[in-house]
């Protein structure tokens, strides 16, 4: 019988604000099989639903003496552990919710905006995306844990 084991917490969240057209930081975000609702992303690509990207990313850059604020990576859920480290395939069960990892996160060229550095320093590491499979909210502090 596989049990559930913690292999992080949620540090923040983001959603893409249709209105403000920016950035919004969160306590709580409802999710369904369509993505973070009232998200600008909403329904448009399940398996690329929700952004999930590690302090990790942010220390990297850090290290290098480049500052950014958290949320500027694109992210949705900043997470206390390195999602790289999942397998595509991976549930991961948050409160009430799963989600499952589907894909890594490209690089673009926005990441330039940051400084040219960014997108080859976090070519593996910027983040991965999940799609939804049982819906509910996430919350700052929720626990995440994967089945071994």
């Amino acid at each position: 019988m596989s049990q559930l084991q913690k292999i992080g917490q949620i540090q923040k969240l983001f959603i893409s604000d249709t209105t403000a057209k920016k950035r919004v930081q969160q306590n709580t975000i409802n999710i369904d099989e369509k993505g973070i609702n009232n998200d600008k992303f909403y329904n448009t690509d399940q398996d690329r639903s929700i952004l999930l990207t590690s302090l990790h990313a942010y220390k990297l850059m850090e290290d290098i003496n480049v500052k950014a604020t958290h949320g500027v990576l694109g992210e949705n859920i900043l997470l206390d552990f390195n999602p790289y480290t999942l397998e595509e395939g991976t549930k991961l069960f948050i409160g009430e919710c799963i989600l499952q990892i589907t894909i890594e996160c490209t690089i673009c060229k926005s990441l330039t905006k940051i400084n040219n550095k960014v997108p080859k320093l976090l070519k593996k590491d910027r983040g991965v995306f999940a799609k939804v499979i049982q819906k509910g909210s996430l919350n700052i502090g929720d626990d995440i844990t994967i089945q071994n």
